[in-house]
């Protein structure tokens, strides 16, 4: 286990940042997913923490020792890939034993600890075969047998089911997951895939445009987003975007009539952060709208999605506004049909339209979301 401490680490090409300064600190044992769309800067990040890639600023440290100008090869830190780099003349016996060959490790202690490591993974009957004939799940779980049998203080996964199809991604989410748990490793995980880091990682770091936008639990960034990117990126479908003027008590959303209350709880710190006929941002998620005969919204059936267990309506409030609700798999609302709905006041979020920033105090889970700011003043006070 291993704690990684990233002090105010950036990255630039030129006047070009590649990672804006921000400063996180992974604890012992913690799984934490860099999450974001492709070019934010995620995978960059985890070639700072291993080596491969230099620091234009700031500082990394391993359990409080300072590694920044360590080479990769000093940090002990164990890196697995998204095309397996497998040699594939040999056998998957040979390839998990290399990186214990390498550093001149007994022949016996070798495979002595070969044997423990696939006997973790399960791999026991692909041990004389070689790479060529294994399938794409199968050459993962031997990258990360090779990965393991070296000990390492922490574990820095690139998209490591990047490559995979849908089924074998769901098996190995698993089993990563279960690696993780049954060795309390420290692991730095990077994903564009948000069901992956929602899946397994304690704690995400969301990543847009260079820059981290926010640092929190799953259920932070699901139910509390800290702006509308982590709103928008986060959830399939995203979180329902409503923009409109407020009026006192009430937000004037698209759509005839649709009059939203402001929760009792939420109007003071609604009121002091947008002035009267400013535009504010309602959200909410699929699951939070009810539908309600008497409900206070109501929109025109544009599409809907069976998907198994519950049925999404897609519902038209304008020609430029479609919200997304997630109901019973019976419920049967044909194309055109007008519905009604109410909103969860306890899953309604508030966004300022000119910053995108939340507005107010959020809780979600029983824990507030942590915005890379707080993370930082966090750091400093440590």
């Amino acid at each position: 286990m291993a704690t990684i401490e990233l002090r105010n680490i950036e990255k630039r090409f030129g006047e070009t940042y590649a990672v804006k300064p921000f400063s996180l600190t992974i604890q012992h044992g913690e799984f934490v997913a860099l999450l974001g769309p492709s070019g934010c800067g995620k995978t960059t990040t985890l070639r700072m923490i291993s080596g491969l890639e230099t620091v234009s600023g700031g500082t990394i440290h391993l359990d409080g020792a300072n590694i920044t100008w360590q080479k990769p090869g000093y940090r002990n830190m164990a890196f697995v890939f998204q095309f397996y780099a497998l040699y594939p003349h040999i056998s998957v016996r040979e390839n998990i034993a290399f990186p214990l060959k390498a550093e001149g490790m007994a022949k016996s202690d070798v495979y002595k600890r070969v044997d423990e490591v696939v006997s973790i993974l399960r791999i026991e009957n692909l041990l004389n075969m070689r790479p060529g004939k294994l399938s794409g799940g199968d050459k993962q779980r031997v990258a990360l047998a090779r990965a393991l049998v070296r000990k390492p203080a922490a574990f820095l996964m690139d998209e490591p089911l990047g490559a995979l199809d849908a089924e074998y991604r769901e098996s190995m989410r698993a089993e990563i997951k279960r690696l993780h748990l049954s060795t309390n490793a420290t692991t730095v995980y990077v994903t564009h895939d948000q069901v992956e880091a929602m899946a397994m990682a304690d704690r995400i770091v969301v990543m847009s445009a260079a820059e981290v936008q926010q640092v929190g639990t799953p259920a932070d960034v699901y139910h509390a987003p800290a702006n509308l990117f982590v709103a928008r990126f986060i959830g399939s479908p995203g979180m329902n975007l409503l923009a409109g003027p407020r009026r006192g008590e009430k937000v004037e959303l698209p759509g005839t009539g649709n009059i939203y209350t402001i929760p009792a709880p939420q109007r003071e710190v609604l009121q002091a952060a947008t002035p009267e006929g400013k535009n504010v941002i309602v959200g909410f998620r699929p699951e939070a709208a009810m539908l309600n005969e008497q409900g206070a919204l109501t929109g025109e059936v544009y599409a809907t999605d069976m998907l198994g267990a519950y049925k999404l309506l897609h519902v038209s409030f304008d020609s430029d506004t479609v919200v997304h609700i997630r109901c019973d798999r019976m419920v049967s609302h044909p194309i055109g049909a007008r519905v009604r709905f109410d909103l969860d006041p306890q899953q309604v979020r508030f966004f300022d339209a000119t910053t995108e920033k939340a507005i107010g105090p959020t809780q979600s889970a029983g824990t507030a979301p942590i915005s890379v700011q707080a993370a930082n003043a966090q750091e400093k006070a440590a």
